[in-house]
Order: C-alpha cells, then structure tokens, then sequence
C-alpha cells in the first residue's frame, strides 16, 4: 500500500479543485498513483471543479451575522459566476453559514476562512464539494469581522447589498433605518475625517480645471472650488445626508432626536470592483463553426 502523503493530497487538491476528503480517498483507491486519482475525480465531479476555479464570479450574495449579546457580527461577500447560482439555496446556506463563522471563529483572512471547520469539515472542503455540485466558481471574496462599542445592526437588500452598523443608543428601528439608508445612499464614510484625502483633492481639481475652461476670472477659482468640495462632502458623509424616509432632516439630525451616535458601518455591494467578462457570443459561435 502506497503512502499518501499530506503533500501529495495538496498537489491533487491544486490540480483538480476537489475537496481534500474526496482527493485523499482518490489517491488511497488508486494506490498512490497520481495520474489516476485525477481521473477518478474527474469521473466523480466531471471535472467541474477544476474548470471553474478559472472562470470569473462576479455575481453572488452577501450575508451578515450578529451575535445574540449584538455584540459581535459579521458581514461577508462570496461571489459566484451567475445569479442563477446566487440565487441557489445550497448556495445561500453556504454564504450565511460563513458569516456565522467569521463571528464564531474570528478568522483574520479569507485564507484562514478556508482552514476553519463546520462539523468536520474545512470550509475550503465545503467550498469545493460545492461547485463541484453545481459547477460554477464560489469565492469567499470580503469579510468584516466586528466588535461593537454600541449594538450592531444589519440590513440585506436582496443578498446583493449588505451594511452592518455599531450604533450607540436609539432602538432596533433606528438601526435598521440607518442601515437601510446606508445601502440605498452608499456613503464614503460617517463624516469627513473619514474620506480619502485623495478624493477630496481630486474633486478639487476637477473644479478648478472647469472654472477655468468656463473662463472664471483668477480671483473665483479657490471659492468655486471650495464650494465644489463641500457640495462634494456633504453628498458622500453620512451626517451629512438627507435621511432617504424623510428628506426634510440629515441623518445627524435623526441620531441626535434618538440621543445615538455612529461608531462605524461597513458596506458590500456584490461585484463590486470586479470587471466582469463580457461575453462575444457572435465570435463564439464562429469560433465554433471552424472547429
């Protein structure tokens, strides 16, 4: 009997994407030999696996997971290759049960994610069992893991928009609507001491180069640009917006009536930043005409 080595259980996970249970159990079938434990996984999950770890996932869902002290919680994006997958139940137990266990387990990376155990089994196990079964790319993309100062509160829109918020004072209702706020406004930060410097001077650029285009005399250029950059500011800080349920007060003004305060918030909106691949279904078809 061959000795399957934990390095060579690695090399065939590499290979083939497969769980590791499943590339251990291949290997001890085919005594060892490499080449034919890759064909026995081949035959068990078509070579689903393998192929999808290649392919982009830009679509998905977000889930979040707050404690029952509300004292700790989680917010996590996983990305898949189409909605129809996000939209899976199989899939969308698998993206709640992570967020349980950034909360539980506390893991640092998404790296370290993967090494965490669900009733014996790793989570990057899990993972690739999974598309193996429905045979698109699954990625654990982002997760926050978070320690409140207040209580936290989350809002999903649709598993495609998640926030989750540390607010001091107010009430269930007043998490939920400022979190629901969030996901509808987008804000940069809670105020300005937390937007990038980098944008701020960028928008001030921007203003003095179309004050100058517009022929503004010299001696307006500075104020057109301040008043650029404050316009600027009050539309991306949270303080600063109009609260989306009620227009006529700021979302400053809303935590002042309910005596609370914002700690933090984090925001994942699914596919965010992540240029999805533009099918040429024409060039395809008559790529394939040749073969």
């Amino acid at each position: 009997m061959a000795e399957i080595t934990a390095s060579l259980v690695m090399k065939l996970r590499g290979q083939t994407d497969a769980p590791m249970m499943d590339c251990k159990k291949a290997l001890t079938e085919a005594d060892g030999d490499f080449a034919r434990a890759e064909e026995i996984l081949r035959v068990r999950f078509g070579n689903k696996a393998s192929k999808a770890s290649t392919r982009v996932a830009a679509e998905g869902a977000v889930a979040a997971f707050i404690a029952k002290d509300g004292k700790s919680g989680s917010l996590i994006e996983v990305n898949s290759e189409t909605d129809f997958c996000a939209k899976n139940d199989e899939f969308q137990k698998f993206v709640n049960q992570l967020a349980e266990v950034i909360c539980d387990q506390a893991p640092q990376t998404v790296e370290e994610l993967a090494t965490k155990q669900v009733d014996g089994k790793t989570i990057e196990d899990i993972r690739t069992g999974l598309i193996g079964k429905i045979g698109e790319n699954i990625t654990p993309r982002r997760f926050a893991n978070i320690n409140a100062k207040g209580q936290l509160h989350s809002y999903i829109h649709g598993s495609k928009i998640g926030v989750i918020l540390d607010l001091e004072g107010g009430n269930a209702d007043l998490g939920k609507d400022i979190a629901m706020h969030i996901a509808a406004a987008k804000p940069k930060a809670i105020d300005r001491a937390g937007v990038d410097q980098a944008l701020i001077d960028a928008e001030r650029r921007v203003a003095i180069e179309k004050a100058k285009e517009a022929g503004k005399p010299d001696e307006m250029i500075d104020k057109i640009a301040d008043g650029t950059v404050h316009k600027f500011l009050k539309e991306v800080t949270l303080l600063n917006q109009a609260f989306v349920k009620d227009d006529k007060v700021s979302v400053q003004d809303l935590l002042k009536q309910n005596n609370a305060s914002l700690h933090s918030f984090t925001m994942f909106q699914v596919g965010e930043g992540i240029e999805k691949k533009q099918e040429d279904f024409a060039a395809e078809v008559a790529a394939a005409s040749k073969v």
